[in-house]
């Protein structure tokens, strides 16, 4: 009787069971972490977009919020904060739309325009020097300067009766040592590099012999040009090339004979022609195959 009157305890035991990879909470975590990734890329490629007077002003902000928003000023909430930097604003309408390539090949015009422009500044300052120099201003005829698709360029001619080198030789009279040694300082101060080059007329060379024509004349003064420039102060690396023509680029073409044929070329380079002339022996080598030999034509 004793037994009945005790109550039974009945334990009831509940197991959770949580919704694992069925349940939808790593999903919430997963868009708030995506969310945040897409701020934070948001965020960089905005402070990328300006220039380091506007970083100031967004820093300045966020460490005192309150005084740069009473402050005003350009920095402050407008679109402009994002113009001036690396790029143009994606909220405001571009006229005329365009494309990257066209912005680029605007950029390139431009570039091209300003050194233009430099190269005639180069040659007003020339012409100018050697009207004020006592040295030059004697042989203004024969100094040409002109601009090419290469550069600036400037050249020393003969004359009928005044050569600048002894007769089939590469012995300079005094008076182009002269011109040259006044150029040289000129040409230093110029950010470009230049070309050398040496020119004879389309008289074969005296001697006849085929060892030594008006190919190696025409170089032989062209180096004998270069020595003298360097003596008078021009820096030998601002040199790009030093080469001799013979008579195969006539300045008269209608006289091959002409005096005038015979000249010092110096031409101080634009960028293009200074690109040109550093890939002009380039060539792109070939990557080897699987087999560790390189590529035929074929190929």
């Amino acid at each position: 009787m004793a037994d009945k009157d005790k109550p039974i305890i009945v334990i009831k035991r509940i197991k959770k069971v949580a919704g694992g990879h069925h349940g939808g909470a790593w999903k919430i975590a997963y868009a708030d972490f995506v969310t945040a990734m897409m701020a934070f890329f948001l965020l960089m490629w905005l402070l990328g977009s300006v220039d380091k007077g506007k970083l100031k002003g967004i820093a300045d902000f966020f460490q005192t919020p309150l005084m740069a928003a009473m402050a005003g000023g350009k920095n402050v909430g407008q679109s402009a904060i994002i113009v001036e930097g690396g790029g143009k604003d994606p909220m405001a309408k571009q006229p005329g739309g365009g494309t990257k390539q066209e912005t680029l090949e605007q950029s390139k015009d431009a570039v091209q325009r300003a050194e233009k422009a430099q190269m005639r500044t180069m040659k007003e300052g020339l012409e100018k020097l050697i009207e004020s120099s006592e040295k030059l201003k004697p042989f203004k005829k024969q100094l040409l300067i002109d601009i090419t698709t290469e550069g600036l360029r400037i050249q020393i001619v003969d004359e009928q009766n005044r050569p600048m080198f002894q007769l089939a030789r590469a012995e300079m009279e005094p008076y182009t040592r002269d011109i040259l040694r006044e150029l040289a300082p000129v040409l230093n101060t110029m950010p470009n590099r230049i070309s050398l080059s040496g020119h004879t007329d389309a008289t074969p060379y005296a001697s006849g012999d085929r060892s030594y024509s008006n190919w190696e004349l025409s170089s032989d003064r062209a180096n004998a040009a270069r020595r003298v420039l360097v003596s008078g102060g021009l820096e030998e690396k601002r040199l790009m090339r030093v080469i001799g023509l013979s008579s195969a680029v006539l300045l008269d073409s209608e006289d091959p004979l002409n005096s005038i044929n015979r000249r010092i070329s110096i031409i101080v380079l634009n960028k293009r022609a200074e690109d040109a002339a550093l890939n002009e022996g380039r060539r792109q080598m070939p990557m080897p195959t699987a087999g560790g030999q390189p590529p035929t034509a074929e190929q």
